[in-house]
């Protein structure tokens, strides 16, 4: 194993900024919502690389994209890769960035005229970021057999178009099996999303594991009326009894302390009329604990407190679940060797949890798996100004290249 081998940086930049043009927004971030014309755009440029390197490219029916380089042996092959697909405000580096650094560590590999033992594949899985499509991780969800793949092509997207029908449109609703290649090990290089490794003047994080998530959509129904002559104690307000519930979303997030966090991302009324009270609320609540005892605590007590609320304001509450992962901790193997690779490089690795959710914690129930974070500049992410230094960015790339060499050696 050559342990001198170092990606190209300049190429990797110019990779992710020739990407980022695709679907940019003012700002210079981008919004390529799973299988829009702009992902499909994105799939074309990236499968198109792919193929350039010599991987041999599979696409299965969800849409999830795999190029594979062979190996000296034939075997599993030691997988890395991420997402191209963004939110709608999306950044550059959020999922991006595990996919074109993967692709750098086979360019470099094929420059150098090296061929590891096992095979290496680089991955991007659909619909990562379920901005459009609930739930979020859905390729590799279905790859890894955690979601039937009829329920997810049925799925209902925020614009009304259905998830089967759009993933045909574009083109890639692939001939391969969800799971069709088990890989022997998988890990993920990812921009951390969050202020704790700039906060702290480090380079490279070290992730043991992910959070566990669970994102409900919960719809509240009262009465319309006139704003200026229902008196207070006669409404039956809807909107009253969301922001109730938004409330309480922070404050259980108070009481509970430790990693509990708590979100409500969005809250629409209706009518939406100046003078009237409304009839409907609908809102989404993301909680989320690395404990998944303490995560189904805080369900518990979100629920009851919707039973709680619409008894005490003469509403009707329902929820319809969107999206719910278990935590997940990385195998220890894997941990050690991100940072013991990252000692080699001169950098001391932090060892973190996950706040956010990536497909490597679908992968972790294939085979071992580990991630890399890089810092995100002032913790932004899911924002036109996420930024992360190029040196940083090479920096997390050279860790992968190193660790994909070594687990296929």
């Amino acid at each position: 194993m050559s342990t001198d081998l170092r990606i190209n940086g300049a190429r990797l930049c110019q990779r992710l900024e020739e990407l980022g043009q695709i679907g940019g927004l003012p700002g210079g971030g981008n919004a390529r919502l799973a299988f829009t014309d702009e992902d499909k755009q994105g799939r074309d440029l990236v499968s198109g690389w792919m193929r350039q390197l010599g991987l041999d490219v599979t696409i299965d029916k969800i849409g999830n994209t795999i190029g594979v380089r062979k190996g000296l042996e034939p075997g599993a092959p030691v997988m890395t890769g991420s997402h191209i697909d963004t939110v709608r405000t999306g950044g550059r580096y959020d999922g991006n960035l595990g996919v074109i650094a993967g692709l750098e560590v086979i360019e470099r590999l094929n420059e150098a005229g090296i061929t590891t033992r096992l095979p290496l594949a680089v991955a991007f899985f659909s619909n990562e970021e379920g901005a459009r499509f609930h739930p979020d991780i859905m390729g590799s969800m279905v790859y890894t057999g955690q979601l039937d793949l009829d329920h997810a092509y049925e799925v209902v997207g925020i614009d009304g178009k259905v998830c089967g029908d759009e993933l045909k449109r574009i083109g890639y609703c692939g001939p391969a099996e969800p799971g069709w290649l088990k890989p022997h090990a998988f890990v993920e290089l990812h921009i951390e999303q969050g202020p704790i490794l700039e906060a702290e003047g480090l380079v490279i994080g070290a992730v043991d594991g992910v959070q566990g998530i669970s994102w409900t959509e919960v719809t509240v129904e009262g009465v319309s009326a006139h704003a200026g002559t229902t008196p207070m104690r006669l409404r039956k307000d809807a909107g009253y009894a969301a922001a109730e519930i938004a409330v309480f979303v922070r404050q259980l997030t108070r009481e509970l302390g430790g990693g509990q966090v708590g979100t409500v991302g969005r809250m629409e009324f209706r009518p939406g009329i100046t003078n009237v009270v409304p009839n409907r609320a609908v809102m989404t609540v993301d909680i989320r604990n690395p404990d998944e005892a303490v995560l189904q605590q805080a369900e518990a007590r979100l629920f009851a407190f919707l039973d709680k609320i619409a008894i005490a304001e003469g509403v009707k509450i329902s929820t319809r679940p969107l999206a719910r992962t278990k935590p997940i901790v990385f195998a220890s193997h894997m941990i050690d060797m991100v940072s013991e690779i990252a000692g080699d490089f001169g950098y001391k690795a932090r060892r973190m949890t996950s706040g956010a959710g990536h497909d490597a914690q679908m992968m972790a129930t294939l085979c071992p798996t580990g991630m890399i974070f890089v810092p995100s500049v002032n913790g932004l992410s899911h924002n036109v100004k996420e930024h992360t230094e190029p040196a940083d960015l090479e920096a997390g790339a050279n860790i992968l290249l190193r660790m994909m060499q070594r687990l296929a050696a």
